[in-house]
């Protein structure tokens, strides 16, 4: 949930890269501290659990806009993906105001991925939010692996198992190369704007 710091003049909110083990939210925000440089506020916490790690830190979306007058600072996170981290993964999806759902394309990881975004799914009803709508993203990543003779799960395949339903914006990426990761996270800070706006004029009855 976004918070406005009226001294500051400055509105907080919380975007949440979320996925099984694994998949590559680490890497993009490893990619994005390093790539947008000037953007990053502070340094990257990292929190590491056994097999995964917590990641997040302060992002600035220069040149997409402000809220009534106020800058946007949006912090990023990483959710552990083992299931063993369910418990975290609750923690800091809570007053999440956007989420980009990263997904492997590798072939072994199918039923990770449908997993994972089944567990969004519970993990958000409990906080009464409906994945239908919050302002999310899908990531299909390490699609530079097409090449490697890996079996990699195709695009169509990808989006009819996991965005049926959902229908949101998604992006093939590779978060190592960082192919699609500037673009997903442009996006996703767009819809959560758009949203936020929202918010706001219902809450000044306008």
């Amino acid at each position: 949930m976004a918070v406005i710091n009226l001294k500051n003049r400055q509105i907080e909110c919380k975007l949440v890269y979320y996925g099984p083990g694994r998949s590559g939210k680490t890497a993009n925000l490893e990619y994005i501290n390093k790539n947008f440089s000037k953007q990053v506020a502070g340094k990257m916490i990292s929190i590491d659990t056994e097999g995964d790690r917590t990641l997040f830190f302060d992002f600035l979306p220069i040149g997409l806009g402000k809220i009534r007058g106020c800058d946007v600072r949006v912090q990023l996170y990483t959710v552990p993906g083992q299931v063993k981290y369910r418990a975290t993964r609750e923690l800091v999806l809570r007053g999440a105001d956007g989420i980009i759902f990263v997904a492997d394309s590798l072939a072994v990881r199918r039923e990770k991925n449908m997993m994972s975004l089944k567990d969004l799914h519970e993990n958000l009803k409990k906080m009464g939010l409906d994945i239908r709508r919050i302002p999310l993203s899908l990531q299909y990543n390490k699609r530079d692996l097409e090449n490697t003779g890996l079996p990699i799960m195709s695009i169509e395949k990808m989006e009819k198992e996991l965005n049926r339903q959902l229908k949101v914006q998604s992006f093939p990426t590779s978060a190592l190369t960082g192919e699609g990761v500037g673009k997903t996270l442009t996006h996703t800070i767009k819809l959560i704007l758009a949203h936020l706006q929202k918010e706001f004029k219902w809450a000044d009855g306008s």
